[in-house]
């Protein structure tokens, strides 16, 4: 018995548009894990200091995550402390 030819297209474009969706998710699933996994910068190489720089310090800054630690520099940061990597929080 032979299928009707719309028919036949329309599984075809079906399992090719679940193919695209399952490829697209396994590309963007690997780049986060990689992104999770960077390990952060010690403090003598960005060099912190518990201190404010003027008017910048850890807690103005977009890396800070409350309440003592930061997204790229290793260990405890105090929110007044300072390093190279200060970026104001918009």
């Amino acid at each position: 018995m032979r299928q009707h030819p719309e028919l036949a297209r329309r599984r075809a474009m079906v399992r090719a548009a679940a193919l695209f969706a399952g490829a697209s998710i396994a590309s963007v699933v690997p780049d986060k894990v990689a992104h999770a996994q960077q390990p952060k910068a010690s403090k003598s190489a960005m060099k912190y200091q518990d201190s404010p720089s003027g008017d910048k310090q850890c807690s103005t800054c977009l890396h800070f995550q409350a309440p003592s630690s930061c997204a790229i520099v290793e260990g405890a940061v105090a929110p007044q402390g300072y390093c190279i990597a200060w970026v104001k929080k918009a």
